[in-house]
């Protein structure tokens, strides 16, 4: 029972690591404006990371007894990371990056939790995923300190 719910939120989180590596591509391609280039930059190195996680995940689901669904399956979320009429509106790109982030790491905690004690390896491996998803929402914080001056 307790692995259902582990592989439960593991495909929550690999539909949002995949929502999040569509939405950064939109954006790294979208921004316009002198200011733009190295949000761009930041957003297209994400996508690799990203896809790894979403590659860790799916590994993961698919090791403990799950089927990793295909597009049609994954759940849609980020309204706050559309894009947006204004291409150079890079803030809310900004705070749109960091929501995602933000969402990442409430789930990873959440299923941090949920492996206490039964999953050690998918804990281990969430915990990895983790950081990097706070050392990525740190970075865009300190991008928005700068954009809102």
């Amino acid at each position: 029972m307790k692995n259902n719910s582990i592989i439960k939120e593991l495909i929550l989180s690999y539909a949002m690591e995949l929502e999040t590596v569509q939405n950064y591509i939109a954006a790294s391609v979208n921004l316009d404006g002198v200011r733009s280039d190295v949000i761009k930059k930041a957003l297209a190195a994400d996508v690799v990371t990203e896809v790894q996680h979403a590659q860790l995940l799916a590994t993961r689901i698919k090791t403990i007894g799950g089927v990793v669904p295909g597009s049609l399956d994954l759940p849609r979320s980020q309204k706050f990371l559309q894009p947006t009429k204004d291409t150079t509106d890079l803030v809310a790109v900004i705070k749109g990056v960091i929501a995602a982030e933000e969402g990442a790491v409430a789930q990873y905690n959440k299923i941090i939790k949920l492996c206490d004690g039964v999953d050690y390896v998918t804990q281990d491996m969430v915990i990895g995923i983790l950081g990097g998803e706070e050392d990525h929402r740190r970075e865009f914080l300190g991008f928005l300190k700068e954009y809102e001056k």
